[in-house]
């Protein structure tokens, strides 16, 4: 699986009638966190490479970098390109004092949406999530101001990213969300108790972040020995060595299963996501054509039943070790907002 096929499936993301290609490119490794950015002509070639591919939902924010991601996406999407593609990107993490902040307030929102807007060099965002939730802030108060933003053609669809079942529902009360984004892998599963039903119940797409479990169910430990010292992965718990060399019988597993069916460890762990069902859209993000195009040979692995089981029995809850991330307060476990009624009260 060498090459990318000829033709992406597409899928249809919520109810609110958004349409995306089946796999989309998480494009936040380009320009942050995983490294020095790289060369912006090679991911200006790789953007265009997977749009001519199919793979046409592109997923970024404006904390990448910060705004440097944008920026980027923005070049690459000049002359023809825009009308192209389904274009996603966030806002609600900024960067000041020497630390990050997580704001939802309305005057925020709005100027975040202003700045990326101008970034991307378009006139409209086709779908713009809450990265991370501000818990001083009623969630009806930061969507009322998205719904103007809708209204507005500003942007067409909201989506909440680590956003807990209740906050989601109330969100949905307030405008329809369109999609969550969150982090589901073979050794990420939290999400399916109560995240994923709830999503299921509102009619709310799912758009998986490392599916690949960032990487490692590419190469497993000798992941971390091509990682620079600036890599984020190096900090993260599952990444640790207490940690790595148990994770590391995860990634075995599968690697011996991905022998069996013929295709990468990165397929096998990709097509497991993909076979969740025609809701969930993940996001996989590379730096490099070669890896873009095995992921995208992941649409086309076929698991049966049996061969779910089996590769879930290998990352059973039990044998991953580690957190997902250093600092666990401000994903979805976390994310719960004072109530619209506190506010009225002040």
């Amino acid at each position: 699986m060498a090459s990318a096929p000829a033709a992406v499936p597409r899928v249809k993301l919520g109810s609110q009638g958004m349409e995306v290609s089946a796999q989309g490119l998480g494009c936040m490794g380009m320009s942050a966190f995983y490294g020095a950015p790289k060369p912006e002509p090679d991911m200006v070639a790789l953007i265009r490479h997977a749009v001519a591919a199919g793979v046409t939902f592109l997923d970024t924010s404006d904390m990448y970098g910060p705004h440097t991601n944008e920026m980027l996406l923005g070049k690459a999407l000049q002359g023809d390109m825009r009308e192209k593609v389904d274009l996603a990107t966030k806002f609600g993490i900024s960067f000041a004092d020497n630390k990050w902040n997580i704001r939802g307030d309305p005057a925020y929102v709005r100027a975040a949406c202003e700045g990326s807007l101008k970034r991307l060099g378009v006139d409209c965002i086709d779908l713009y999530y809450q990265h991370r939730i501000d818990k001083n802030v009623p969630i009806e108060v930061t969507i009322g101001e998205l719904k103007k933003l809708v209204e507005e053609g500003k942007i067409k669809y909201i989506g909440l990213s680590e956003a807990s079942a209740s906050t989601i529902r109330r969100a949905h009360a307030v405008h329809p969300i369109t999609a969550v984004q969150l982090e589901w892998s073979l050794w990420s599963r939290d999400v399916e108790e109560d995240i994923i039903p709830t999503c299921r119940e509102l009619g709310i797409g799912i758009v998986p972040y490392s599916p690949l479990g960032r990487g490692f169910f590419s190469g497993g430990a000798k992941l971390i020995d091509s990682l620079s010292d600036q890599d984020y992965r190096k900090h993260m718990p599952r990444f640790q060595p207490e940690n790595l060399e148990k994770n590391t019988l995860i990634f075995e597993r599968v690697n011996a299963m991905a022998t069996r069916k013929g295709c990468t460890p990165s397929q096998l762990a990709l097509a497991w996501v993909h076979h969740q069902g025609s809701d969930v859209c993940p996001i996989p993000g590379t730096t490099k054509i070669e890896n873009f195009n095995q992921n995208v040979g992941a649409l086309f692995v076929r698991l049966t039943p049996e061969e779910m089981a089996e590769l879930e029995s290998f990352a059973a809850a039990g044998d991953v070790q580690g957190e997902r991330y250093s600092e666990m307060a401000s994903t979805w476990k976390y994310s719960e907002t004072p109530p619209l009624s506190s506010l009225k009260a002040a």
